[in-house]
């Protein structure tokens, strides 16, 4: 027995629409002309998702920013510290020392979700435009930041005027978690 292309849409379609029933909610309403109708060759066989009634998840609410890979890194201080993190947009972090000694962990949810908060923090790139003041210590750290391509620096002296707020709040955040 030979098939026509209509008719294989067609019993395509009617196996699609079997488990369906004008009861289910999931299915959400159909109408004569739709189930009548003959696909098109381009979407034969394809699956397609039931229609859906009501409020879609995550309407009404903000989505939660995403993050890039974020890298910190930390030098000087008197023993000549060159710590280098990067946390990858899923939380997975890794510290290296200047030795190349390596350690790895796991944002918690907090973190991570404080992390995409300052990430996506407007004035993070302001920060990474602005020039910063010469330091008036010795032997402090410097901390390096780059996040999404934008690199933010500042040396931690409590005597440099304007740091930078929310650079130094990553750095805080970044140095905490991954101890």
């Amino acid at each position: 027995m030979r098939s026509t292309p209509a008719a294989v849409t067609l019993a395509a379609l009617l196996i699609a629409l079997a488990g369906c029933s004008a009861t289910d909610p999931a299915a959400g309403p159909t109408s004569a002309a739709t189930a009548s109708a003959p696909a098109t060759p381009s979407t034969a066989g394809t699956p397609t998702a039931p229609a859906t009634t009501g409020t879609p998840p995550g309407a009404g609410t903000t989505p939660a920013p995403q993050t890039v890979r974020v890298m910190l890194e930390k030098t000087g201080g008197l023993a000549g510290v060159q710590d280098r993190i990067t946390v990858e947009p899923d939380g997975r972090w890794t510290v290296v020392d200047r030795s190349g000694a390596s350690r790895t962990g796991q944002l918690s949810a907090a973190d991570l979700d404080r992390l995409r908060q300052l990430a996506a923090d407007p004035r993070l790139a302001a920060e990474a435009t602005a020039t910063p003041a010469v330091s008036n210590c010795a032997d402090s750290f410097t901390y390096q930041l780059t996040v999404a391509g934008r690199t933010t620096r500042y040396v931690d002296c409590p005597t440099d005027p304007n740091r930078p707020e929310v650079t130094a709040a990553l750095v805080d955040l970044l140095t905490r978690a991954t101890r």
